[in-house]
């Protein structure tokens, strides 16, 4: 019996309790293409979204995708991009939306830390590098809102299945992984440093 941790939408405050850095899960369900375009015409310009994410997850991403016929479309490729762009916006993106899974590339900052603790929402990474493979756990292009912003900045609406894997990076609990791996670094290049300036005192 597989003990695959799998989030299914809408997802529950309740749902993310048992859920730790480092936990590796997977999400069914609704997943909506969303990055800095979007965080900016919300947050700056107050402009509501013309998606419902509440319980659902959104992705920052840029996706590639072919048109098909009848207003359809194909996901192509849909790789992360760059979460700390959106840090600025996330935490007070996360209280007006409600959303409860952020999946990107890379960590993100105090903000979006406090967000995910106070509103009860994660913040995940996908393997950067896979976004061949991740278009195949997309089911369905269900519909495409804010097209004006053009092809990256879309908000796509996908239906997933088992989407992942995926790294959690921020917790509900005040965790967040790639902060207490930058100490934990940090500590270790001071130790390499120091060996290294032994055998090359030449360079200094």
């Amino acid at each position: 019996m597989s003990d695959k941790k799998i989030l299914t939408t809408p997802i529950s405050s309740s749902d993310l309790e048992d859920i730790n850095v480092g936990d590796v899960i997977y999400l069914t369900g609704y997943l909506v293409t969303c990055r800095d375009v979007a965080h900016r015409r919300l947050i700056e310009e107050k402009r509501e979204l013309p998606v419902d994410i509440n319980g659902l997850a959104i992705f920052h991403a840029g996706p590639i995708i072919r048109p098909l016929d009848n207003d359809k479309y194909e996901m192509v490729s849909i790789g992360p991009t760059t979460s700390m762009r959106m840090e600025k916006f996330e935490k007070e993106f996360i209280e007006q939306t409600g959303v409860k899974l952020i999946v990107g590339k890379g960590g993100m900052g105090a903000g979006t830390q406090e967000g995910c603790e106070k509103y009860k929402a994660l913040h995940v990474v996908y393997p950067a590098g896979c976004a061949v493979r991740a278009a195949t756990q997309v089911e369905e292009i269900v519909d495409a809102q804010w097209k004006d912003l053009g092809m990256p900045e879309t908000l796509w609406v996908c239906k997933v299945k088992e989407f992942g894997p995926l790294i959690v990076s921020i917790d509900t609990h005040g965790r967040n992984l790639f902060e207490e791996k930058k100490v934990i670094y940090n500590q270790r290049k001071e130790q390499v440093y120091e060996e290294i300036c032994q055998h090359v005192k030449f360079i200094k």
